[in-house]
């Protein structure tokens, strides 16, 4: 006999972030069940889930979440009361290449995915279904909608959007579309923007597995432009926490950046990688990894810094970031090399 009683629809629970959050909220909150559901686009993989495909809280639904008729039927089979969504098209190089891919998914899918939430939820406008009172939808967002920074400051939830990349203008685009089904619908809702993430089970072509890959291949490791390119890196694991705060405790109709006050430029990362491979797997040659750190043109239109004040999220849901960047990145190393040994 299970004990669950709520269930939740998690979107792209087979990416890189959806799977770090999907075991780590199973595990805290016995009362739910998860509905995953995942286009499995190349950067989904079942695989993750590996450690939870047996729990009798978790089911899998292979679904394009642009589907406006299956997305339905779902919801109304399912009753959920309660969406988080991660499902995006993500990765900044590929929506240069092909940026149309990335409207739909992105924005299209996030309206199909909230209007069918809106039909089970809500009788009309402003009014909630008794059984659905305390129903929300949790949207994922990203730091690149703020645009770039100089070399001082912080976005804040306040920020001004000015997005320069298609990825990012179609994250921008999803926002304003949540925001407009708490301000025109009354839906609860709430977005959370994070900074870059990393952590175990990221897709093989984001930076950090790329200078993994190549540096145990023996293989240059590129460097977009001079390495400048500043970030604030949080850890995919309290990435999770904070949006399961964002979920249970945050106000509706209201945003929350999660950051880890890690900022870190690409130079940085790339030499402390190859250090930390020095020490745990070094090269037959026994020269450093650091040899093979070759510069390549920088992408086109490419933020120079983000970094995000994550304020708001502490001081008034209680998080905070467990994991800096030296304690983060040594962890994430492990997983790879036991992974890909």
């Amino acid at each position: 006999m299970t004990n669950f009683n709520k269930t939740i629809i998690v979107t792209g629970g087979a990416g890189f972030i959806g799977s770090n959050f999907i075991p780590y909220f199973l595990q805290k909150h016995p009362e739910y069940k998860i509905i995953n559901v995942d286009k499995l686009t190349y950067a989904g993989n079942l695989l993750n889930l590996k450690e939870v495909e047996a729990n009798p809280r978790y089911d899998f639904v292979q679904l394009d979440i642009c589907n406006r008729t299956s997305l339905y039927e779902l919801f109304q089979k399912e009753k959920p009361v309660g969406v988080i969504h991660f499902a995006a098209e993500s990765h900044v190089d590929n929506s240069i290449k092909n940026p149309e891919i990335f409207l739909e998914t992105n924005i299209l899918g996030t309206f199909s995915l909230l209007h069918a939430a809106y039909t089970l939820w809500m009788d009309s406008p402003f009014q909630k279904r008794q059984e659905f009172a305390s129903a929300r939808f949790l949207h994922v967002s990203t730091d690149e909608v703020y645009g770039t920074l100089g070399e001082t400051g912080l976005f804040s939830e306040t920020t001004p959007y000015a997005p320069n990349s298609p990825y990012s203008a179609s994250k921008a685009g999803s926002d304003f579309v949540v925001r407009s089904y708490h301000h025109t619908y009354g839906m609860d809702v709430v977005t959370t923007n994070c900074s870059n993430n990393y952590g175990p089970k990221q897709h093989k072509e984001k930076l950090i597995p790329t200078i993994l890959r190549k540096s145990l291949a023996s293989e240059p490791i590129p460097i977009y432009g001079q390495g400048t390119n500043v970030r604030d890196w949080l850890y995919v694991l309290d990435h999770a926490k904070g949006i399961d705060l964002a979920f249970h405790k945050g106000k509706s109709g209201e945003t929350y950046n999660i950051g880890g006050r890690n900022e870190r430029n690409n130079n940085y990362i790339v030499h402390k990688i190859c250090e930390i491979l020095d020490q745990k797997r070094p090269r037959p040659s026994n020269k450093s990894y650091k040899e093979l750190i070759t510069y390549v043109a920088d992408r086109p239109g490419h933020d120079l810094r983000y970094a995000i004040d994550a304020t708001k999220l502490e001081t008034e849901l209680g998080w905070k970031a467990e994991e800096n960047f030296e304690t983060g990145i040594e962890k994430t190393v492990d997983w790879y090399l036991k992974e890909w040994n």
